[in-house]
């Protein structure tokens, strides 16, 4: 059915508030861009912007999604219909009806359903599916994007994000959904015994799980921690718990509010600048040690630490590497390493964790960007018995200690670092001065990432051409370093991978740059990764190949 014929159906059939807004739109241009298509599940899900049309985030995009889950879930048989789905919404525009409206579907297909009394984090709803030993779940959230955004991801039993061989099957069922108008959703208060509310009881056991993860919950604790949820659902676990752990906590109390509009935030996403505008005002003023900050569905922690009378902003590569090696050498000094203990991290994630952790006989494993495909490799080694995890994380700011949740975990990330930066201050250091001892062990790393913003479908056109042209004049050397190897995950040597759209230049020096569209944001991303001897060595490497990709991107969109 073409756009207009979309548009026209919706129109006639959908509720007084959604024909409203799809008659008030003049531009031609709108309209098609928001029916060319029915929104299409990415690496995290559904997301995209709010509004009306088949493309875009609505009751009816998310009633869609939800009955192609429910034929789902009912295929597998009356064992997953009881067992049941877990349900929770972070802050955003919608979220909180976009959750009822999931419950309330599945409800309609007799489907057992849990849903949290309100906002709550991602982590916790991965925490939920297993400690409630659901069938699945599903998280309403567009994360760290901005306030137009809304998405919505879904959990297999083991608590992970759903994988391609799950959502290959799940795909099918949801094109099958032919009329998402016209799909049968029941009110909260008609569901009866089939919608269980639930909330203080998961969030206790959680937060009992999160402390289980600490080497001294009950170390001095000197310093003062400035704190922003960014107006999302990090608010309550992670004052709570560090406030039963005894840490001073300030919150930037203009940030607390679950506020949709993310009102006092410049911008939600802990990895950009403006996000510690505020944090960094308010740790200035008190002279704080740390200034965290979380996304708004409290998966990613940002981190900036007070250094020789300022503050210094740490990269998740940073912080995951200062992490794993505190964890390593607190393991190995009480005796509980593992000696088949496993790291996990992306192909997109800094080498420097990988030495870190093969100096303490820690092998390394590698996936896919996403933080589903490491909670998948923790469930295959846990079943077949060959690997003891220890820690996962990538480059975009999420970490994951325990798990008893597969997937990033801002609130375990936060109490780890704080004891860390407690640990570390009775030493007479900063998390920074470990950084810079890492750097002088294992050499010093640079590593950052580009992202190229290109909206709308003209956007999506550009974003093709530059993987294509990538594939079709393969570079023999960036930025005066020679190409030792090109791996296209469109065709994987490793069975391991599933096939993505991911370009990864493997260059003799060491160095590497990954290329890849994002599949949850209208963009293209550039991942470098560099090793020098000195800082100023990375960071002349760093900018040449920077260069090098910017113009052949220029060059690709120009054609």
């Amino acid at each position: 059915m073409d756009y207009k014929k979309q548009y026209e159906r919706w129109v006639k059939y959908a509720d007084e508030a959604t024909k409203k807004e799809l008659l008030a739109l003049t531009d031609e241009r709108e309209i098609e861009d928001r029916f060319r298509c029915s929104m299409q599940f990415g690496t995290g899900g559904l997301r995209g912007v709010l509004g009306a049309g088949t493309n875009r985030m609505n009751i009816y995009t998310v009633r869609k999604a939800t009955q192609g889950y429910a034929d789902f879930v009912k295929q597998q048989g009356d064992t997953a219909v009881n067992r049941g789905v877990a349900i929770a919404y972070d802050n955003r525009w919608g979220s909180k009806e976009f959750a009822e409206n999931t419950a309330g579907v599945l409800a309609a297909n007799g489907i057992k359903v849990y849903l949290f009394e309100s906002l709550r984090p991602t982590p916790e709803l991965s925490f939920a599916v297993r400690e409630l030993r659901c069938f699945g779940g599903v998280m309403i959230t567009a994360s760290h994007n901005p306030p137009r955004y809304n998405g919505y991801k879904l959990y297999d039993e083991t608590g992970c994000q759903l994988v391609p061989r799950y959502t290959d099957q799940l795909i099918r069922y949801i094109d099958a959904v032919e009329d998402e108008l016209h799909i049968a959703c029941l009110p909260l208060e008609e569901a009866g015994a089939r919608i269980e509310i639930i909330g203080k009881e998961v969030d206790e056991r959680y937060y009992q799980k999160v402390r289980g993860i600490l080497f001294e919950p009950d170390i001095p604790k000197n310093i003062k921690i400035v704190f922003s949820p960014q107006h999302g659902t990090g608010n309550v676990p992670i004052r709570r718990m560090l406030d039963d752990l005894g840490y001073a906590v300030l919150p930037v109390e203009e940030q607390c509010a679950p506020d949709p509009a993310f009102s006092n935030t410049k911008n939600p996403n802990p990895e950009t600048e403006e996000a510690f505008a505020l944090p960094l005002e308010k740790a200035e003023q008190a002279a704080a040690d740390l200034a965290i900050t979380t996304d708004p569905d409290c998966d990613r922690l940002g981190v900036a630490i007070r250094h020789q009378g300022g503050y210094v902003r740490l990269t998740g590569n940073q912080t995951g590497a200062v992490m794993l090696q505190y964890i390593l050498r607190r393991r190995k000094e009480r005796g509980t390493l593992p000696a088949d203990g496993l790291l996990i991290n992306t192909i997109v994630t800094s080498s420097l964790g990988d030495e870190i952790a093969a100096s303490y006989g820690v092998k390394t494993e590698k996936t896919l960007t996403g933080f589903k495909f490491i909670g998948d490799k923790i469930q295959t080694h846990q079943t077949l018995g060959d690997g003891s995890f220890i820690f996962g994380y990538e480059e975009s700011l999420g970490y994951l200690i325990g798990d008893f949740v597969r997937d990033k975990d801002a609130v375990q990330a936060a109490v780890m670092l704080c004891e860390m930066a407690a640990y570390y201050q009775n030493r007479g250091k900063t998390l920074y001065d470990v950084l810079l001892e890492i750097y002088e062990t294992y050499g010093y790393y640079k590593d950052c990432l580009h992202a190229i913003e290109l909206e709308g479908k003209d956007g999506l056109l550009k974003i093709q051409a530059i993987m294509q042209e990538l594939r079709d004049n393969p570079l023999q050397e960036a930025g005066g370093i020679n190409v030792r190897a090109i791996e296209d995950y469109l065709e994987p040597q490793d069975a391991a991978f599933p096939k993505s759209d991911v370009l990864r230049y493997l260059l003799e020096d060491g160095s590497w740059v990954a290329v890849r569209p994002s599949g949850t944001e209208p963009k293209c991303k550039f991942y470098y990764c560099v090793k020098g001897e000195t800082e100023e060595a990375a960071q002349e490497k760093l900018r040449a190949l920077q260069d090098c990709f910017e113009a052949l991107a220029a060059s690709a969109m120009d054609k």
